[in-house]
């Protein structure tokens, strides 16, 4: 019955198009009522979940990459990559790529990242010869990286679940996210080396110093959040505290743009961001929670145990379709609650490691934010460049492939993710 009562109502709120942190919250509830089991759990649960200390590095990283985003870090990037790589042909995509991966180490947000470089980006490729809806693909596909590149929110979520190290989860980040923003680099010049395309005039050297000097104060927020966590002077929710406070000090004192007016902003809009995640994890554990009361998660680890047959290729082979479809349709976060506590067990049956799991998962809900009908990155990416959904879908369809293949090569070599970490033993 509580089986039923969860799963319908959580279909047909979601075909009612009810937001799904209120479809998870509602479902939830209902089939308590319906279990007889009663409304007394619910607030021991959902404090349980938010009340976790690593979490508070959510809140820190996004006031850090609101600042950042505030005091024009983004056009420095930018000016930075295109001295550097703007004059070569394909420069401009690489110069998205690029700057994606930069500006994703200091938001941490897909989103965040296509909204700050998206209203530049774009517009500047579409002067120098590229179509619209082909550029919104690619910002909205590299922003997606955001969430690969460390500080990642997605990372602290599923290290907040599972136990394991933070620290460990950054380190194994960087190499599959730069591996995917080469392939999508290469795949974007490949469909575009027809088009009649505009390319920059080479910078000299003296302007690729110049836009180094202004691009470095924030260059150096990853390099303070890594180096801190990793050189053991911090922990990685202190590490965000600090990159919050290193922002706000570059804001005021060295690019000198940040007003008493916009700090204000800054901190109403990191609130409000901060209450949506933590109202999502809320909602979504509270799911995840009666999902294991009612004995479905059991059941689905048995299935899944009993298909693969201890061949762990088969069962990561689940793990990626499933992940892929549930991100057209969930976000980053619910997937997280929901699927995590079912693949965890599993993957350490098997011998998967945890942490290399853990980044498989974050790029499946990367490619996720990508991919219609529900990808975030798709909506901010049509906004910015006024097209259609339609006609980005149909553009970023290459792009998706190419992300695929780079998931299925940190999800079958594990080298690519575990070496890095590895260095830290």
């Amino acid at each position: 019955m509580i089986t039923l009562v969860l799963l319908g109502s959580f279909a047909v709120l979601l075909i009612l198009g009810i937001p799904i942190s209120v479809s998870l919250g509602v479902s939830s509830i209902l089939a308590l009522l319906a279990s007889g089991l009663g409304l007394g759990m619910i607030a021991t649960n959902v404090f349980a979940a938010i009340s976790k200390f690593v979490l508070l590095a959510i809140p820190f990283f996004i006031v850090a990459g609101n600042i950042m985003e505030k005091t024009g870090i983004s056009h420095r990037l930018i000016n930075l990559a295109q001295a550097f790589v703007g004059h070569k042909r394909g420069g401009l995509p690489i110069v998205c790529v690029i700057v994606s991966c930069f500006f994703a180490a200091i938001s941490g947000s897909g989103p965040a990242t296509v909204a700050a470089l998206g209203p530049i980006i774009i517009p500047a490729m579409v002067k120098a010869g590229y179509k619209a809806s082909h550029t919104a693909a690619l910002i909205a596909i590299t922003g997606a990286i955001g969430v690969i590149i460390p500080p990642s929110t997605s990372m602290v979520i599923y290290a907040s679940i599972t136990g394991v190290s933070v620290g460990k989860m950054f380190m194994a980040g960087i190499i599959p996210g730069i591996l995917m923003g080469t392939l999508l680099a290469i795949e974007f010049i490949r469909e575009t080396k027809k088009d009649n395309i505009i390319m920059l005039p080479k910078a000299s050297n003296s302007e690729r110093w110049i836009s180094l000097k202004e691009a470095l104060a924030g260059l150096m927020m990853p390099v303070i959040i890594l180096g801190g966590i990793y050189g053991g002077i911090f922990t990685p929710t202190e590490a965000a505290a600090v990159s919050a406070v290193y922002g706000l000090l570059v804001g005021v004192f060295i690019y000198k743009n940040v007003t008493l007016k916009m700090l204000y902003k800054i901190f109403v809009d990191s609130v409000a961001q901060s209450g949506v995640i933590m109202y999502i994890i809320a909602c979504a554990s509270l799911f995840a929670w009666v999902i294991n009361v009612a004995g479905i998660g059991n059941l689905v680890q048995n299935a899944i145990v009993q298909f693969a047959d201890g061949n762990w290729i088969v069962f990561m082979i689940i793990v990626n379709v499933t992940l892929l479809i549930a991100g057209c349709f969930i976000d980053v976060v619910s997937s997280f609650y929901i699927f995590t506590p079912i693949f965890y067990p599993i993957a350490l049956q098997m011998g998967y490691d945890p942490i290399l799991l853990g980044i498989v998962m974050v790029m499946n809900t990367a490619i996720g934010l990508a991919t219609p009908p529900v990808g975030a990155n798709l909506y901010v990416a049509c906004s910015i460049a006024d097209v259609s959904v339609l006609d980005i879908s149909k553009r970023i369809l290459g792009l998706v492939i190419v992300s695929v293949i780079a998931l299925l090569l940190v999800t079958y070599i594990p080298q690519i993710t575990l070496f890095l970490p590895g260095l830290m033993k």
